[in-house]
């Protein structure tokens, strides 16, 4: 037997994997990893694979960094864990005075959180919270648009919209309002992504008109809806939608947790719109793919509205035991050490533009309907029909035939239902980004070409991303 199975063996008779129907691995064989360098990650039978999603878009400067690895050492032997209540450290306070000024102009306060869904319900909680506190309670409820991923926590789950993960648990959730994504892959033909994304921003004025005196707040990932298919919009939306909401006076929150730290082409995406939202959500990439942290970056003004004497109760008694750890904020100060001595977002244009011309004979390909691409996210929509972009049914698994072959030729490609994306980490080569881009060629070949014949159930499960 080898060490490969017998790690699987052991493994499926004691956990339950997160996004998986665990009856797959009964076929799919589970790939236990001993260890990781740079983009690679290494299997207990010494077979590599090249991790092109940065281990679910967190790690961003590669496995084991020795910066990295140092200074989250080097805590250790200080101080591992405090309590944030009554009490703080040198790495919290270091990395909060770095993010305040990192970050787009009037964010002065940090809160955090152990991890991205729990980063969105402090911000909808604080949003809601804030109104309260101002004598506006009826200003509760949260606008987000179609297709949407914030997180598997109840609230966040509130404010998503892809059906995969948030139709089971309906009669949990709060009722938002869903506006039409400003999503370009949607737009007609001969339209470009500003044209588009503007027109779309005439169904959000049309909520926030008809029912801001009840919204306390629209959440947006900008630039990127990630879980929904790597699907893509133009900044204009954003300086759109930062007008409207001060105009109506409506919060704004930027779930930036899939695509902040360099991913969009700029250190956050907000910065291409040129604005500062009322709530920026941080994760993943913050501590450099080591350890679960997010950030919630504020206004001052939102912090005043909760600073008051005890008795009033007007404070935010959020918690969360391993809020603000210290080998985490080490992980993060590393990570923004290395964007700020290396030259990260500068060198990410080389490599994106490596991205485009690698795959760029795809979008020629009978059954890509698109290849899309920003910053270092790119994207490929594989479809039964190319002139109608009829969408293979999701019970055909075409992605997980991609994953599959990607994992024989040594690459972790994980698609989203049939969008076969790259996000690898930054310290990724011009060759490598070749390796992936001809696997996936490989893959996307092999998907197309088998017959596959399912009962499809009609309506189950409208817009869905099969996660395998």
């Amino acid at each position: 037997m080898s060490l490969n199975h017998s790690w699987m063996q052991r493994d499926l008779a004691v956990l339950w994997h997160p996004c998986t129907q665990m009856k797959d691995h009964e076929q799919l064989p589970l790939i236990p990893i001993r260890r990781g360098e740079g983009v690679w990650l290494e299997d207990f039978d010494g077979k590599r694979y090249l991790d092109a999603v940065s281990s679910w878009w967190v790690n961003v400067f590669g496995h084991a960094n020795p910066r990295i690895n140092q200074r989250v050492k080097d805590q250790l032997d200080q101080l591992e864990h405090v309590m944030l209540a009554g009490f703080s450290h040198q790495p919290v306070v270091e990395l909060s005075e770095r993010l305040v000024a990192l970050t787009p102009p009037g964010l002065e306060r940090v809160f955090y959180t152990d991890n991205g869904s729990t980063g969105i319900e402090v911000a909808l909680k604080m949003s809601f919270h804030y109104w309260r506190n101002s004598g506006r309670p009826e200003k509760q409820r949260f606008v987000t648009l179609t297709n949407s991923y914030h997180g598997e926590t109840v609230a966040a789950m509130s404010v998503g919209d892809v059906a995969l993960f948030t139709d089971t648990y309906k009669p949990l959730l709060l009722d938002t309002l869903k506006v039409p994504s400003p999503d370009c892959y949607l737009r007609p033909e001969g339209m470009g992504w500003e044209e588009h994304s503007r027109n779309m921003f005439a169904h959000m004025e049309r909520t926030l008109a008809e029912h801001h005196r009840e919204i306390a707040a629209v959440i947006v990932e900008p630039l990127i809806q990630g879980a929904g298919g790597m699907r893509m919009y133009h900044p204009v939306y954003l300086e759109l939608l930062r007008e409207a909401c001060d105009r109506y006076d409506v919060h704004l929150i930027h779930d930036e947790i899939a695509v902040g730290f360099g991913r969009t082409g700029t250190m956050f995406a907000c910065e291409q719109a040129g604005i500062t939202p009322d709530f920026l959500c941080l994760s993943k990439a913050l501590t450099g793919g080591y350890l679960p942290m997010a950030a919630v970056l504020t206004t001052d003004r939102l912090y005043q509205a909760f600073y008051d004497d005890y008795s009033t109760l007007r404070a935010f008694l959020h918690s969360h035991t391993y809020t603000g750890n210290p080998l985490a904020c080490a992980a993060a100060l590393a990570t923004l050490d290395i964007f700020a001595e290396d030259n990260v977002i500068e060198a990410n244009r080389a490599l994106a533009a490596r991205m485009a011309s690698a795959t760029a004979h795809l979008a020629e390909h009978p059954q890509v309907a698109e290849v899309r691409q920003t910053g270092m996210a790119l994207a490929i929509e594989m479809v039964q029909d190319k002139a109608s972009r009829t969408p293979y049914p999701w019970q055909e698994r075409r992605g997980l035939k991609v994953y599959q072959h990607a994992l024989e030729r040594g690459a972790l490609l994980r698609p989203l239902g049939s969008v076969v994306y790259f996000l690898p980490p930054y310290c990724i080569t011009e060759e490598q980004i070749d390796f992936l881009a001809e696997v996936a060629s490989e893959g996307i070949d092999i998907a197309t070409r088998e017959a596959v014949s399912v009962a499809v159930p009609a309506g189950r499960y409208p817009g869905f991303r099969d996660p395998g």
